[in-house]
């Protein structure tokens, strides 16, 4: 799916609001995340870009939720954060929170491989930049407590469409710049 008028114009501003030229630009798989990075990657075309696992989090298995409204979701939904089970899958297509964690770690440990001392600027999706901020904010939690702890968090810390989440890692240690 294409993205809206306000989905461009909140991609230019995206590709306005860098300061400095990237060492890598990094996206997910996801069309719309693409085409989010596409203003910024044509600002720095000379910057390599690479794909990697951060797409968003799909713990509703999509055959048996795509095109039901939120309010037919909300129980599920509800139940899925309540019962906070990081190993719990709904079903095919779906992933459970662990997994969604592992994909984080193995995202981080990309960049620390591909870009150590870099400044990268990474389109991404919310759920996986909540969870990537809550690992580093809160590295001695196991998965469940980051999944208990997660559906609140991220009611009192959204991260929005076009918002930036600045990261640092400095000596193998990633940190969060914005709280």
């Amino acid at each position: 799916m294409a993205l809206t008028a306000l989905g461009r114009a909140q991609a230019a501003g995206i590709a306005a609001r860098w300061h400095a030229r990237p060492d890598l630009i990094v996206t997910s798989s996801f069309l719309r995340t693409r085409l989010t990075a596409e203003p910024t990657i044509a600002r720095f075309a000379d910057v390599p870009v690479h794909v990697l696992p951060m797409e968003e989090f799909t713990y509703l298995e999509p055959s048996r939720w795509n095109g039901t409204l939120r309010s037919e979701r909300v129980p599920q939904i509800e139940a899925f954060w309540k019962t906070a089970d990081p190993t719990y899958r709904d079903g095919p297509g779906a992933e459970s929170f662990e997994s969604l964690l592992g994909r984080v770690d193995q995202t981080m440990k990309l960049l620390r491989a591909s870009a150590p001392q870099s400044l990268v600027y990474a389109f991404s999706h919310g759920q996986f930049m909540q969870a990537a901020r809550m690992l580093l904010s809160y590295p001695q939690w196991t998965a469940k407590q980051i999944m208990e702890n997660f559906w609140s968090f991220n009611a009192r810390n959204p991260i929005g469409n076009g918002e930036i989440l600045e990261m640092t890692g400095e000596c193998g240690v990633w940190r969060t710049l914005t709280s």
